[in-house]
Parts: structure tokens; sequence; C-alpha cells
């Protein structure tokens, strides 16, 4: 059996395809190609759209799910090609899809793919909706990758966090001699990114530079850390079912510059993430960023000073490369499914106990 699995992630930024191609044949996984494909403009505002109820949106969201599986298989094949691999060398495409609602609260949540689809395309079997088994289990659905974390980056001496920085900000504890835990902090990129997008049609905030020319807003800053979900206990998970524009929209008062506005998002940001470390890793000492989001200067820089206590690196550091983590963990947790592994980590999710996450489609 081939040892050769893909992993494909497109997550809450809407920026995208990370595609890699792993080895997990030997004692450590090896990373052997990766490519980023962007989403076409109007495929982002068309999944923006059914973030919200809409007219005819069961038809919409079907359209939408085949277009991805285009896409995917796309990424796919320029994936292999790079790489010199023939679609037959690969075990699996593990493939997270495109989350348009999560609500585990009502107990479901949708990733759209069309996993049949894709393994027609490509030729290659095919593991997806990832999410579902857990939330059956009374879980969050979310988050997963904790369970490759823990799996891949443990120290048995150093207390760790990995935290990643995507549209939400999610972290993963590692604490010596206990278990791993895990959940969503609150926005990571997605209001920063949306904000840009209106006001100088970016797509993100290089660097956090916009930011950094700001000045943070006291009052906004409070309004926005009030929200319940910041400090709500864990298990937890979130999307732009919470923390989008409409709930932005309703914190300003109109009369704000821009540019303050980006810097108070990005103190948001910051806030969600360290004030999760400091009530839920206490005693960390390492923390590690991945995502998008990690190559934010400022906000890594925002990180340093409300966390002193902890050094701060990109995930690299540990031989997983930042922008890449997240391709590779569903790469790892559709072979766990394969293997007939339970891959989710209840102390994460909060489901009642582990399962073998995924469906499987054939080639």
């Amino acid at each position: 059996m081939s040892a050769l699995y893909v992993g494909i992630m497109s997550g809450t930024s809407l920026d995208g395809i990370d595609a890699a191609l792993l080895d997990f044949s030997g004692t450590t996984t090896k990373l052997l190609a990766t490519h980023y494909q962007a989403y076409p403009d109007s495929l982002k505002e068309s999944l923006l759209k059914l973030h919200q109820p809409a007219v005819n949106e069961l038809h919409l969201a079907q359209l939408m799910a085949n277009e991805l599986a285009h896409l995917y298989a796309s990424a796919t094949q320029t994936l292999l090609q790079s790489a010199n691999i023939s679609p037959r060398q690969i075990r699996a495409i593990g493939c997270h899809g495109q989350t348009i609602r999560h609500r585990p609260e009502a107990g479901y949540t949708l990733q759209l793919g069309n996993g049949a689809l894709l393994a027609e395309l490509s030729g290659i079997c095919v593991v997806n909706d990832f999410r579902s088994r857990d939330i059956a289990a009374g879980g969050q659905g979310a988050p997963l990758v904790p369970a490759f974390h823990d799996k891949m980056l443990r120290h048995p001496e150093i207390h760790r966090v990995i935290v990643n920085i995507g549209g939400i900000s999610n972290l993963t504890n590692l604490p010596i001699g206990k278990a791993s835990s895990g959940f969503d902090c609150g926005p990571g990129n997605l209001l920063m990114d949306a904000w840009i997008s209106r006001h100088h049609n970016q797509p993100y905030d290089k660097g956090g530079a916009w930011a950094a020319s700001g000045k943070v807003i006291p009052s906004l800053l409070k309004a926005f850390i009030d929200e319940p979900f910041v400090s709500a206990t864990p298990p937890k998970s979130c999307g732009r079912d919470l923390f989008n524009m409409q709930w932005l929209e309703r914190h300003l008062q109109g009369n704000e510059a821009p540019v303050d506005v980006q810097a108070t998002l990005l103190a948001l940001t910051a806030y969600a993430i360290s004030n999760a470390i400091q009530l839920h890793c206490i005693g960390a000492k390492e923390v590690y960023l991945c995502g998008g989001g990690a190559h934010n200067l400022t906000l890594t820089a925002q990180l340093k000073t409300l966390l002193p206590e902890c050094s701060i690196q990109l995930s690299d550091q540990l031989g997983i490369e930042a922008d890449w983590l997240e391709a590779i963990a569903f790469a790892w947790l559709a072979q766990q499914t394969l293997l007939g592994h339970k891959a989710n980590l209840p102390e994460a999710t909060g489901a009642r106990h582990p399962c073998i996450l995924g469906a499987i489609y054939q080639a």
C-alpha cells in the first residue's frame, strides 16, 4: 500500500487552495511538494454569499461544490506534475473542503467539495467530510488539527502551544505529561482581510503594515472582546457564522478612521490568542505560529509583548512549514481514516469519545 498522500486545505480566509504531497513511509513525515492555487474572485464572492441564507441556496451550494471539486483536482494534478508523481502512486487525497456553515450547536457542519467528483476527476481515493463524525459524537467537529499536533509536535519536557492563525485563530495545548487539548480562540485574519479589501482593494494586510500605522480604539477593542465567544470556556469553535462583516459593522459608530479600525482588529486577534494561552495553557514556554497570519509581523510583535514568558517562533523551527501545516495535517488525517484509526481529539472538540473520521470515495 502506498504511503504517499495529498492533503488539501481551503480555509476560512477563502483565499485559495493549499495542496501538499506527503510521504508517510518512514519514521519522519516527508513533505515532497506543495502547490498554492488562488480562488477566482467570482468564486470567493459566491462562497461568501453562501455563508448567509439566500434564494435557491441548495442549488447554488451544489454548483459550488462541483466547481470546487474541479479546482481541487486541478491543484492535485499540478502538485503531482511538479513532483513527477503519477496519480496511481497516491494512496488518497485528504480534502477538508470549503466550510460555508458551521453549526455544531444545531448538530451539523457543511464543507463543500464533492468528494465523489474529486475521486472521479483525479483518479485517486478521496477522504473528506472529516468533521461530521465528531459532531455526531457530541463534539464541535473542530478544531481537528490538534490531533496531528499531538502526534507530531509534542515534546516530553517542554510545554508547547501551537497557534494556527488562519481566518479563525485556534490553538493546541501540549502540556508535559497531560492530555493535549485545543480550541478556536476567535478571529484570525478574516476580519482584517475583509476590512483592508474594502478600503484598499488588497487581499490582506501584508506584514500588518497598515494596522501598524493606525491606533487602537480602546472603546472599540473593549466592545470586540466583550463578544461572549472570546471568553467562553473550551471546547469551542467558530467561523464566519459568527465573525463576519455584519458582526464588525454592528460595533462601529461610522466615524472611525479605517486604519484605526484595522489596528483594533489586529489587537482583537492578539488579545484572543494571548488571553486563551494565559487562561488555558498555564506554564507554556514555547509558542509556535502557523497559518497565513504567522507572517503578520505586527501581530507577532503584539503577541510577544502580551506573552513575555513565552518564546514565539514559526512552526518551521519544528520542521513543519507554517504555510503548509494544515494541508499536511489533512493528508495525515486521511491516512488515519484508511488505517481505521480514531483521529479526533475529544479534549479539543468535546466529543464523547474518539472516532474514525471522514467519508471515503474510492477512485
